[in-house]
């Protein structure tokens, strides 16, 4: 009797212990951050910056020279489905361009504008495929464009995030210590 009371204990225990493993993977998968980007802004004179991008996986870093207040990323973002994300297929992004961003509208509208590409040259674009494809519908939670600004005014350096909801900026750790 009491061997059969503590194997049953040992299985409630294994069950609870694969139960939290399974909801913790699930819930790293449905906060993932992934960095798509180390950013270094320097301020260059009135309303200009120049951003140097250092995109994990490419050799060569990029620089753009960039007029505004603020820079400005965006990306095409292809979010699955939940359960999706529990097998393993994260969310799918392409950094697509930088701009610079002015505070005031009018400035906006009327001062000099840049905007720089940010997504290289691909064979296989999974936006395009799913735009293209309506199978891939049911997978797919959303497929969206996402930007993010940050204002420039001192040299800082910046981390560009993806998340299961779109981008992030944050100034970089290292440099915030």
């Amino acid at each position: 009797m009491v061997r059969s009371l503590l194997g049953l204990l040992l299985l409630a225990v294994g069950a609870l212990s694969a139960s939290i493993s399974i909801g913790l993977q699930g819930y790293r998968a449905l906060t993932r951050e992934e960095l798509a980007a180390r950013v270094e802004v320097r301020p260059l004179g009135d309303r200009r910056f120049a951003a140097t991008f250092h995109i994990p996986g490419r050799a060569e870093s990029s620089y753009y020279e960039l007029a505004g207040d603020a820079l400005y990323v965006d990306a095409h973002i292809l979010k699955w489905r939940p359960m999706v994300n529990v097998l393993g297929l994260h969310t799918a992004y392409e950094l697509d361009r930088v701009t610079g961003r002015y505070d005031d509208l009018e400035m906006e509208r009327s001062a000099s504008r840049t905007v720089h590409t940010l997504a290289p040259e691909r064979r296989v674009d999974l936006f395009a495929l799913r735009t293209r494809y309506a199978f891939l519908a049911p997978l797919l939670d959303a497929e969206y464009g996402s930007g993010a600004f940050v204002r420039v005014s001192e040299p800082a350096d910046f981390d560009v995030f993806v998340s299961t909801t779109g981008l992030l900026v944050r100034p970089r750790e290292s440099a915030v210590r």
